[in-house]
């Protein structure tokens, strides 16, 4: 059986008994998410690279001590280590992570876009930069909800135990992130589409 066919626990077992191929299939599975996640709250690439080293590093060395439990899954055990690594580099320099696009990586263009005509895509394009600029100007737990849930794929059972708020704080953050993104399109008269 190839590799990349392999489940995530069958890749970790193959990778613990000696197959380093098995690991990079892992990393090459959740690399671009567990990266772009760590890269949209901390805004800085350089940072961003050695968070990310430092969760693979941690990854390793829960996998090598046996510390891993198959319960769950591998993608969201690997993307809670990314939050709480950003969450204490955050800690340390004493602020709150600010979710902001950036010309350099744009939270949007990860959504899935059918071939379309040109007409099509430039009205897309506009929609979700107007979305994007809702998304910022959203209070910063509020962004952080969205974030993780639009783009994270995370349930809010997963959001609330990264964020370590209750899952009802989860669902309320992400009530008001829609219910203040409909007000300023009605205040600022702003058509999505």
């Amino acid at each position: 059986m190839q590799i990349t066919m392999l489940s995530d626990k069958e890749l970790i077992n193959s990778y613990l008994s000696g197959n380093e191929k098995a690991f990079q299939e892992l990393l090459n599975r959740y690399e671009e998410k567990i990266y772009t996640s760590i890269y949209m709250f901390v805004k800085n690439t350089e940072l961003a690279e050695d968070i990310f080293q430092e969760v693979f590093i941690k990854i390793i060395k829960t996998l090598r001590a046996g510390k891993y439990n198959h319960e769950g899954k591998f993608g969201q055990w690997a993307m809670r280590i990314a939050y709480n690594m950003c969450v204490d580099n955050f800690r340390k320099s004493k602020r709150r992570p600010q979710v902001n696009p950036t010309e350099e990586f744009d939270i949007f263009e990860v959504l899935q876009i059918d071939e379309d005509n040109v007409e099509t895509e430039l009205i897309k394009g506009e929609t979700f930069s107007k979305v994007r600029h809702l998304v910022d100007m959203l209070p910063p737990e509020q962004k952080e909800v969205v974030i993780l849930r639009h783009y994270a794929e995370l349930s809010f059972k997963e959001i609330a135990q990264l964020t370590r708020v209750s899952i009802n704080t989860a669902l309320g953050r992400m009530r008001y992130a829609l219910i203040n993104m409909r007000k300023i399109v009605e205040e600022k008269n702003i058509a999505l589409i």
